[in-house]
């Protein structure tokens, strides 16, 4: 150690021999010695330099007379020794003093900061998204009280607007909170220094109270409660094209006002920044959601109805299936579902009126080439549609596939779907012409000319597409009850009769007509009473060849 070094650190010792001189009780004189020795070494580290040569000097020296002292006195060397290890002992025991008294004065402070602690928050303490670092309990409440003063509720509504409530507007008031004093106890105030390097963050409920008068009021004003009320809907099956899905919920904007105030209040006493009246379920529920077992049941039942299968071999298939049969299932706000028998029969009443030809405008063409329509009658088709309807109940409540003619009244039959229906096989009677044909399998195996009803309302013979309805040998026709006389008008007998309809008309011989064709239909006494009079041989010939339910067109 250079001579410098160790004065300075020899000056600082004896200062604290002075200082603990002064607590012992040393003697004035003493304390006069070791002050001017303080100023003594004040001066010689002002004169630092110039004394480090000197003492270098002085050591050398003394170094030497030491040197002869060893040799020339023995007696002398011994007492140095001994001079000098006192010296040192005393050295130690102040540098022991020193340290303790750094030590106690360390302990003292350490203390002394940890009692603070014990009244005061830690370092790095965070409550509540403040920084309590040194603070009371009293000043951190004060701190919370300013978060009640500008508290701010915000409402998230389903349409993705907002409303807000102010603590304010619902009367809020800071109550208490009594978790900043369990905070503060159960700090470890004697490990503050750890403080210093690791933070602590907190939440403490704080008890607050609102006006339920003055929130009342404000919910009340509320777009969400004063604007237009969208109801919910249930979820339900709903067809897709293919086959029946269920249709998610949607909860509109129906507000349950007792709910919405629960939830608020809640919200309010914790504090809670924003509330979403969606989530919270503050909108009216929907009856049914998409997960309830009544809608999937619904949905399983109507495809079970779908999955039926009707085929019509018309004179193009018509086929019942989903997309029909779909438009016939209901499901009422139960989930009850049902087939609406209503739109079966107007399906049915369509299909009908589609492909029945009893009575329809017919156009065709006549044997003769002549373009010509018809309308009328009693021949063509006509679905049953009563008995139809049950069949078609039946197969979609069980969910059955089946190809099948549609039933038909009795008659109501044709010989082809397309038009003319009446096919290849007929008999073709021209009012104009007074003239007939009797078509098989396209080819004309008979014609002749005939005598048809005298063209007078009560006599005429009607338009129209019929067929054979009965056949016989020797008849005797019978004319209407004359009111003047209380007989038939006429009693005729003929050996041919072919009825084609069941209110007296039909094909026969007629042997009283001197000729047929022309215009002696029109002449009064020779127009029959609507039959087609033929003559005997040619109502012969047609008796035997015609069959019971060929067609009969007649026509202009």
């Amino acid at each position: 150690m250079e001579e410098p070094e160790k004065k300075e650190i020899e000056n600082n010792i004896q200062t604290a021999e002075a200082e603990a001189a002064e607590k012992s009780g040393k003697s004035e004189q003493d304390i006069t010695r070791e002050e001017n020795t303080e100023a003594e070494n004040e001066k010689n580290t002002e004169d630092a330099p110039e004394a480090l040569c000197q003492e270098t000097a002085a050591e050398t020296d003394k170094t030497a007379d030491t040197d002869k002292t060893a040799d020339g006195d023995e007696t002398t060397g011994e007492g140095a020794g001994e001079d000098t290890a006192e010296k040192t002992n005393g050295r130690r025991r102040k540098i022991l003093y020193i340290a303790a008294g750094c030590v106690a004065a360390l302990v003292f402070v350490y203390l002394g900061i940890a009692a603070y602690f014990s009244s005061h928050y830690l370092f790095n303490t965070e409550i509540n998204g403040h920084d309590m670092t040194g603070k009371t309990v009293k000043q951190a409440e004060e701190l919370l009280k300013e978060d009640i003063d500008e508290y701010v509720l915000e409402l998230k509504e389903i349409d993705g607007s907002s409303e807000t409530i102010s603590g304010g507007e619902a009367g809020l008031m800071y109550e208490s909170a009594a978790g900043l004093q369990r905070n503060m106890e159960s700090q470890d105030i004697f490990l503050w220094p750890r403080a210093l390097f690791r933070s602590s963050t907190d939440e403490v409920e704080i008890e607050v109270a609102y006006d339920a008068d003055k929130l009342g009021e404000k919910i009340d004003s509320l777009h969400a409660v004063t604007g237009e009320q969208t109801p919910p809907v249930s979820a339900y099956p709903k067809f897709d094209g293919k086959q029946y899905v269920i249709e998610p919920e949607q909860y509109g904007t129906a507000i349950q006002r007792d709910v919405l105030e629960e939830k608020i209040a809640g919200a309010i006493e914790k504090l809670e920044g924003s509330l979403d009246l969606e989530a919270e379920k503050c909108y009216a529920d929907p009856a049914y959601l998409s997960t309830s077992k009544e809608v999937k049941d619904a949905c399983d039942l109507m495809n079970q109805h779908c999955s039926a299968r009707i085929v019509y071999p018309m004179n193009e298939e018509v086929v019942v299936d989903a997309p029909v049969i779909s438009g016939w299932i209901t499901v009422n706000d139960k989930m009850q579902v049902k087939i609406d028998e209503e739109a079966v029969r107007l399906w049915l009443e369509e299909f009908g009126d589609k492909y029945d030809t009893v009575g329809i405008t017919r156009t065709f063409k006549t044997p003769a080439g002549k373009e010509a329509t018809v309308s009328g009658g009693t021949y063509g088709w006509s679905i049953n549609e009563d008995a139809e309807f049950d069949v078609i109940i039946d197969a979609v409540k069980n969910g059955k596939s089946l190809e099948r003619e549609p039933e038909y009244y009795i008659g109501g039959t044709a010989a082809a779907h397309a038009m003319p229906d009446w096919g290849d096989t007929y008999v073709d009677i021209d009012l104009s012409a007074q003239h007939m044909w009797y078509v098989v399998d396209g080819s004309i195996a008979l014609e002749t000319d005939v005598v048809t009803g005298q063209p007078i309302p009560e006599r005429i013979t009607p338009e129209g597409t019929y067929s054979i309805l009965e056949k016989g040998r020797n008849q005797v026709l019978v004319g209407s009850i004359d009111p003047s006389t209380g007989e038939p008008s006429y009693r005729t007998p003929v050996s041919y009769w072919m009825r084609v309809t069941w209110s007296g008309i039909g094909l026969h011989d007629a042997t009283w007509q001197p000729a047929f064709g022309g215009t002696l239909n029109q002449i009064p006494g020779r127009g029959s009473h609507g039959c087609i009079n033929m003559p005997l041989d040619q109502a012969a010939a047609l008796y035997d060849m015609l069959e019971m339910g060929t067609p009969v067109v007649i026509h202009y």
